[in-house]
């Protein structure tokens, strides 16, 4: 029986090996000929999940994988995919065949369009376009029940992964890559192309699937590589790096924005400032706004500005947005004088006491009653009071803003330009159920690390499952509560 055994898996070791790509340099090679699984071997216990049907493999049931009997290290990949509700799929880069579990050697590249919520045991995230546990990405850029493009590019270290011809995201591995053990084998390198059925609620169909040969090119440099161990680790740990609060300001451009996402590996969400003698200030300009964004891979949200902003927008225009963020820093006091704490000739402190009492009130009535997902800038002060921040900021006083957001469902940001709210707030909302967002708030064309962030994370203990996630539509929160006439308070 041993020998039987041994032969068998000579057998496959010497089919794998003896076939290498056969096509010229630069030339596509169709490598599915829509019919049969010609050129491919099923893996696994479950192979009646992977069938052919109607000129597509479907991967569809219990776990189980197809490997393309051929070896590329230098490669373009290319597939027509859909996927219907809650399809989790992948497509294996650079791996081997493997009889059992997930293939061990290459990356993954996440199929998957799917809003889950994150109030399930183990939420799928990363969307379509991830490099699984190296660099995810969480902008759903295609949906489901629709046929979409992926393409998948490799030279030497460095990978890209395109989606209908637009890039969504890249990778330069470093020579020695922080991997974990279960993952020491997540490396690039000459391998084959694997399709994977996950269980029995997924499934995704693929079709016209080809490769190109590339010639060899020169390595890629890793320019700091304790920043690409921390981004490693965090996406590894399923960690959503995002950061929802960035501005084309400062002559920063989409195209600079993306740029930067996939060289950090930190996600982005691009908002204009909407409201009052703002860019976007009625419907019309919204939309104007939302035409030109829509085909950048980025979350799409709206700041929401002063109070004004609930009379000048329409529900479903507000709705088009991915989220809607707003602050208290523009407010009424009591003597009616309109304040903009960020300048100083619009501060009014008679009493600091009464300031921070009045100032406490207005967030309770702005997150009680506009219909938004995110509190951002939380808990700034006018300069003159920011030194004695954490004596004015008293414990009751941060407890009434943790209650308020926590009674509407609203995400509180921690800030990196402003650097609050502080450790004992954050550790506050975190026992409230309140989920958080990251956000930077730029106001030139710098955006930086989330390094604050990043410190209250760690310092805080956060988890995945505190992170705030973009709704659906029928969750939105401006369809689900409305615009209010005005703010009371």
């Amino acid at each position: 029986m041993k020998t039987k055994s041994l032969l068998v898996s000579f057998a496959i070791l010497l089919m794998f090996v003896s076939c290498k790509q056969e096509a010229p340099i630069g030339e596509w090679q169709v490598i599915f000929d829509g019919q049969t699984l010609d050129g491919w071997k099923k893996a696994g216990e479950n192979p009646e999940s992977i069938s052919v049907e109607d000129g597509a493999i479907k991967c569809a049931g219990e776990r189980s994988h197809i490997f393309y009997k051929g070896k590329f290290k230098n490669f373009e990949f290319e597939a027509e995919v859909k996927t219907l509700d809650k399809s989790n799929s992948g497509i294996y880069i650079c791996t081997k065949y493997q009889d059992e579990n997930f293939p061990s050697k290459g990356y993954e590249i996440q199929i998957n369009n799917t809003f889950r919520g994150n109030n399930i045991q183990i939420p799928e995230r990363r969307k379509t376009g991830s490099i699984i546990g190296i660099r995810n990405i969480y902008y759903p850029f295609v949906n489901d029940n629709e046929w979409f493009t992926i393409r998948v590019k490799v030279v030497e270290n460095f990978v890209e992964v395109f989606l209908n011809d637009v890039k969504v995201n890249e990778y330069t591995e470093p020579e020695n890559p922080w991997r974990g053990e279960e993952a020491k084998e997540h490396r690039l390198g000459e391998g084959t192309i694997a399709l994977q059925a996950h269980d029995p609620g997924s499934t995704a169909y693929f079709k016209n699937i080809r490769i190109k040969a590339l010639a060899a090119g020169e390595k890629k440099t890793v320019e700091d590589l304790d920043w690409d161990t921390k981004v490693t680790q965090l996406h590894r740990a399923g960690f959503p790096l995002v950061d929802y609060h960035v501005h084309l300001k400062g002559g920063l451009t989409l195209d600079d924005c993306m740029a930067n996402s996939q060289k950090l590996g930190i996600n982005y969400g691009v908002a204009p400032n909407c409201g009052l003698h703002f860019p976007v200030t009625n419907d019309e300009s919204l939309y104007a706004y939302m035409e030109e964004v829509k085909n950048s891979p980025c979350f799409k949200g709206m700041q929401a500005e002063g109070r004004e902003w609930i009379t000048l927008f329409s529900p479903e225009a507000v709705a088009k947005f991915d989220y809607v963020f707003t602050d208290a820093m523009t407010f009424t006091d009591k003597k009616g004088r309109r304040s903009r704490i960020w300048i100083p000739e619009e501060v009014f402190i008679d009493d600091k006491q009464e300031y921070m009492d009045n100032l406490v009130e207005k967030i309770e009535a702005v997150f009680s009653q506009e219909p938004v997902d995110i509190y951002v800038n939380p808990t700034v002060l006018p300069d003159a009071l920011m030194p004695e921040y954490d004596k004015l900021w008293t414990k009751e006083r941060m407890e009434r803003v943790v209650k308020v957001l926590a009674e509407n469902g609203i995400a509180l940001e921690i800030n990196a330009r402003y650097k609050t709210p502080h450790a004992e707030m954050i550790r506050m909302a975190k026992a409230a159920g309140i989920k958080f967002s990251f956000g930077t708030n730029n106001v030139n064309n710098e955006l930086g690390r989330l390094e604050y962030c990043l410190q209250m994370l760690e310092e805080c203990g956060l988890t995945p499952n505190d992170m705030f996630e973009i709704k659906p539509v029928d969750q939105k929160p401006v369809l689900v509560k409305g615009l209010p006439e005005k703010i009371t308070g």
